[in-house]
C-alpha cells in the first residue's frame, strides 16, 4: 500500500487517524444471516500484522449513497467502530438498519495507538446486500400493539369487496366468473413479509356502529361484491395476523389473512405470519352459537383489511351499486406507514 501524499496524511491526522502500511486490507467480504435489523459479516486477511489489529471500521450506507465520498471517522454516525473480535461478526440492532433496504458496506482494519489515534488499512471493496422482512417475532410485537387499541367486538355477517363496474364485467367475461388472485401491494409496514409476495383477494368486514351493516361509502369503487361470511371464514380456514399500521391519521389498520387449510397461501403464511385462534382473538372471530351456527365478530376500533388466498366465484354472492360516495382519500393502495406513530411502530425500523 502506498503512503498517502502529505495533504491526505494531514487530513487523516486531523481526524485522529494515521495510516500504516502493515495493516492488512480485508478481502473477500461475505454477508450472511441477514434479518430485518442484523447481519453477519466476515472476510479474509493477510496474516501479516494481524495481531496488531485492535478494531474494525465498518462503513455502512444505504445503497443510494454508495457514490458518496468516504467520511472522516469522527464525523458520521453510520460508521461502526467495533473491537476486533473473531469472525464472523454480528451487526445487530443498529439504528441505521431498516427492513427491506439495500445497503453497501466496506471495511478497514485499525490499530489503536497509545495517544488515542488509529492506524488504519485501506478500505476493502464495497459489497451490496439487502435486509430482510419482519420475522414472526417482530410481527408478534406489532400484534400485541394492535390488541391494545382493538376495542370491543361487533357482530358482522358478510365480507365485501368494492371495485369499479369494469372490474366485475371483466371477471364475468374473461375470468369465467372468478375473481383471481393478485400480489399484495406495498402498503403498510415497510418490513411486512407479505408485501409484493403474497397473492390474494382484498375484502373488508367492518360495519357501521349504528346499523351493524357495511358502510355505504368506499374508496375503491361504486360497485360492491358481498357474500356471507361463512363462504370465506370457517373452521376449514386458518387466520393469520399480517400487519398493523396508520397513514398519518387517527385511523389504524390491521391486515389479516384468511387461508383455506392446506392451500398454497396457507403454507406461505405458516412460515411467515403469527397464526390466530379463529374463535378467540382480538381482531376477527368465527365461533358457533348454541344451535351450532357460525357467528362472526370484528374489532370495533380498527379498520380490518382481509386478504383471502383462493379465487372466489361471483356466484357465491351479489354485486350491486352502493348509494354512498367513493372516498378516494381513504384508499390504502400502496399507502406508506407513518414512521413516527408510537402506537403502531416497533423499534426495528419502519
Amino acid at each position: 500500500m502506498r503512503r498517502a501524499d502529505e495533504s491526505q496524511r494531514n487530513k487523516s491526522l486531523d481526524s485522529g487517524i494515521a495510516e500504516m502500511e502493515e495493516l492488512p486490507v480485508p478481502q473477500n467480504i461475505k454477508i450472511s444471516n441477514i434479518t430485518c435489523d442484523s447481519f453477519k459479516i466476515c472476510w479474509d486477511m493477510d496474516s501479516k500484522s494481524k495481531e496488531r489489529i485492535t478494531h474494525y471500521f465498518i462503513d455502512l450506507n444505504k445503497k443510494e449513497n454508495k457514490n458518496a465520498n468516504k467520511f472522516k471517522h469522527k464525523d458520521v454516525p453510520t460508521k461502526l467502530v467495533a473491537k476486533a473480535v473473531p469472525l464472523p461478526m454480528t451487526v445487530r440492532g443498529h439504528w441505521f438498519l431498516s427492513p427491506r433496504t439495500e445497503y453497501t458496506v466496506a471495511v478497514q482494519t485499525a490499530s489503536k495507538q497509545g495517544d488515542g489515534d488509529y492506524a488504519v488499512s485501506e478500505w476493502s471493496e464495497i459489497i451490496e446486500f439487502c435486509t430482510g422482512d419482519y420475522s414472526t417475532v417482530h410481527l408478534t410485537q406489532l400484534l400485541e400493539k394492535a390488541e391494545v387499541i382493538a376495542g370491543r367486538m361487533l357482530r358482522f355477517s358478510v365480507f365485501y369487496r368494492n371495485q369499479h363496474k369494469e372490474y366485475f364485467d371483466h371477471v364475468r367475461e374473461a375470468q369465467n366468473n372468478k375473481m383471481l388472485l393478485s400480489v399484495k401491494d406495498n402498503s403498510g409496514s415497510h418490513g411486512s413479509p407479505i408485501s409484493g409476495k403474497l397473492e390474494g383477494i382484498f375484502f373488508s368486514s367492518n360495519t357501521e356502529f349504528n346499523t351493524g351493516k357495511p358502510p355505504q361509502d368506499s374508496p375503491y369503487g361504486r360497485y360492491r361484491f358481498q357474500l356471507p361470511a361463512e363462504e370465506l371464514f370457517s373452521p376449514k380456514t386458518n387466520l393469520y395476523f399480517a400487519d398493523f399500521y396508520c397513514m398519518y391519521t387517527a385511523y389504524h389498520y390491521v391486515i389479516l389473512v384468511i387461508a383455506p387449510k392446506g392451500s398454497s397461501g396457507d403454507e406461505f403464511c405458516k412460515q411467515r405470519l403469527p397464526a390466530l385462534d379463529i374463535a378467540n382473538n382480538r381482531f376477527m372471530t368465527c365461533s358457533e352459537d348454541e344451535d351450532g351456527r357460525l357467528v362472526f365478530h370484528h374489532a370495533q376500533d380498527l379498520i380490518l383489511e382481509v386478504i383471502y388466498t383462493d379465487p372466489v366465484d361471483l356466484s357465491l354472492g351479489t354485486v350491486a351499486e352502493i348509494s354512498g360516495h367513493q372516498l378516494m382519500s381513504q384508499s390504502t393502495v400502496n399507502a406508506k406507514k407513518d414512521p413516527s406513530c408510537k402506537t403502531c411502530n416497533i423499534s426495528v425500523g419502519r
